[in-house]
């Protein structure tokens, strides 16, 4: 693929993902992960970690926007926030420890069981 074509559909790629992000609250790994590895050839792990990475600094823009409309529940934000930092370390090493086939079907599985609360 050419470097430009390359750049242009990660640049979409990433316009999608924040766009869901703002309207929804996730899209780091909902979006991104499979269009990183579907559309992108992407390597599997590499492709959630990338994920991670761009959700940083999606969610303190994103952070900045909700809290100036004043609707960020700090105390809540605060709590769920060690239990998620917890879950993220934990998350990150079991990671590595997993092969193709097994995150894919977990990752897979996950996203099912979201998109099955989200209709009900």
């Amino acid at each position: 693929m050419k470097k430009s074509k390359c750049q242009t559909k990660l640049l979409l790629i990433g316009l999608v993902t924040g766009l869901i992000n703002g309207l929804f609250g996730s899209g780091g790994g909902t979006v991104l992960v499979p269009c990183l590895v579907f559309l992108m050839d992407v390597e599997d792990h590499k492709a959630h970690a990338t994920a991670i990475a761009i959700i940083l600094p999606l969610s303190i823009l994103s952070s900045i926007i909700y809290y100036r409309y004043n609707v960020v529940d700090i105390s809540l934000t605060a709590k769920v926030a060690i239990g998620s930092i917890l879950g993220g370390i934990v998350g990150s090493m079991v990671l590595n420890k997993l092969s193709v086939n097994v995150l894919r079907k977990f990752f897979g599985v996950v996203m099912i069981i979201a998109a099955v609360r989200m209709v009900l």
